[in-house]
């Protein structure tokens, strides 16, 4: 089966270390929180459980997630955040979605904006190219340890839609519903995954140079740096040369 998550692999091409673990934690935590106000039960609560579930992928301690948990239910005061999302155009007609939680709207939009004209982008219309996506579960695993067949064989018994390989990862693409289910079901199996997320995987991708898909990454590495960002997704293909700087 063919892989086509390209809007979520630009992530593994530059490494599945994730060298900001703290950062990385810091926004988890926030959608746990966020999460938690819906219910504090992961079992009534599918998105408490999908944001327990990735928090544990990047190894997140327990207590960060109890504490995050306590914190959105109102156990430990009262945090207010409001889910953003930002949509645009970098360099060479490349589309970029930025998904934030804030206490600030006013910084963020601010922030956001900023960073994209600084760098070559621009702002759109709510909508301008959201629609060229779908969200997607995207769950990891190092092609060294497992074989694609294993793999594939695994995850399609347990639900997933699709399962692909490149560059020694191996890649399960399962519904946004169903991303939980198949991560646990992975994992009872005895398959360790590399990384498991939440992402928005573009209908079509947009091939550019390296000169100009280094101005997207750019775009995307300052916006990943942003407090209120938790996610940036966009529709480039990169270049097979490319390498992170």
């Amino acid at each position: 089966m063919s892989g086509h998550s390209k809007w979520a692999t630009i992530k593994h091409k530059k490494g599945i270390a994730d060298a900001k673990r703290g950062q990385k934690f810091t926004k988890l935590i926030k959608e746990i929180t966020v999460a938690a106000k819906s219910g504090a039960d992961p079992e009534g609560n599918a998105r408490l459980r999908t944001a327990i579930l990735k928090a544990k992928a990047e190894n997140m301690p327990k207590d960060n997630i109890d504490r995050a948990i306590k914190k959105g239910s109102g156990e430990l005061g009262n945090a207010t955040f409001y889910e953003l999302t930002y949509e645009g155009y970098a360099p060479g007609g490349v589309a970029i979605i930025v998904d934030t939680l804030t206490d600030n709207k006013n910084r963020t939009a601010a922030d956001v904006r900023s960073t994209l004209t600084k760098l070559g982008g621009s702002l759109g219309a709510t909508g301008c190219v959201s629609y060229m996506c779908q969200t997607k579960g995207i769950i990891t695993y190092d092609g060294s340890k497992y074989t694609e067949d294993q793999i594939f064989e695994a995850a399609l018994e347990n639900g997933a839609e699709d399962v692909s390989a490149e560059e020694g990862i191996i890649e399960v693409t399962t519904s946004q519903a169903d991303f939980a289910q198949v991560l646990e079901a992975m994992q009872a199996a005895g398959f360790e995954q590399e990384s498991a997320d939440v992402s928005r995987v573009a209908d079509q991708t947009v091939s550019l140079d390296k000169e100009k898909a280094a101005k997207v990454m750019n775009i995307v590495n300052r916006l990943e740096e942003l407090d209120d960002v938790q996610q940036v997704s966009t529709n480039l293909d990169l270049p097979d040369d490319y390498e992170e700087e």
